[in-house]
């Protein structure tokens, strides 16, 4: 379970003022819960994400993971708690293939060929035209996030991160993407899952929607509490607006 309590992060803008991102924040995400955060832009999603992660720390308040405190731990210390986080433009590894991705993932370096395609196979891609693959340009932004999926999947993590998966590709991988998050709800067992996302087909499928803006919850609920409010506009980033 994760907790997060009166949680706030200000950052010094361009005219050197404090300015706050995100204002006495608490939140609790339970086991087994596939948890979508969504506002309009500028409001603290992307934030909150890299928060939980551990990439930025809070000004004040506390994170806790199980019970533990884990505001003072770095990256490496939540990941190794299970924690994952995959970024809107997944990292270009130059040299790396996609087998070795998988391996340092799974924190397995003898890891068979044949294990590492399965977790490729689990996120649509044919395993044998990516396994070599180097983690470069070559590859596309879609299949970049579906290879990024593919790491998360082989590191069994306790809670997966995803900031605004659908950024930067096309409607194809899209649809691809909102498929393999379909699998990952219906197979979720000891874990938490949280989307950072204003896409409609993927509020779908969440158990909980927190709606964030202005750096503060202004509703956090069920599916089917909160979905019917955000949709039937252009994009639920529209429909939050109206909630302000």
């Amino acid at each position: 379970m994760l907790e997060l309590r009166n949680l706030s992060f200000e950052v010094n803008d361009e005219n050197d003022q404090n300015k706050e991102i995100i204002h006495n924040l608490s939140l609790t995400i339970d086991d087994q819960k596939f948890v979508v955060i969504t506002g309009p832009n500028g409001g603290g999603k992307s934030t909150l994400a890299k928060l939980i992660a551990g990439i930025e720390k809070p000004t004040s308040g506390q994170i806790l993971m199980d019970g533990v405190d884990i505001t003072d731990k770095s990256i490496t210390e939540r990941a190794q708690m299970g924690i994952s986080f995959a970024f809107q433009q997944p990292v270009r590894f130059k040299g790396l293939q996609v087998l070795d991705l998988i391996r340092l993932a799974a924190q397995d370096k003898t890891m068979a060929p044949a294990a590492a395609c399965e977790y490729l196979s689990a996120v649509g891609l044919c395993a044998i035209d990516y396994i070599n693959r180097e983690v470069n340009a070559s590859l596309s932004g879609g299949e970049l996030k579906r290879i990024e999926i593919a790491t998360v999947l082989a590191r069994k993590t306790r809670l997966s991160v995803f900031d605004e998966p659908e950024a930067g590709i096309d409607l194809w991988s899209f649809q691809n993407l909102t498929r393999i998050f379909e699998k990952m709800r219906e197979d979720i067992k000891d874990s938490s899952i949280i989307i950072i996302s204003h896409q409609e087909r993927i509020l779908e499928i969440a158990d909980e929607i927190v709606v964030l803006a202005n750096g503060t919850i202004k509703q956090h609920g069920t599916k089917d509490d909160v979905l019917p409010g955000l949709i039937g506009t252009e994009s639920a980033i529209n429909a939050c607006e109206r909630l302000l």
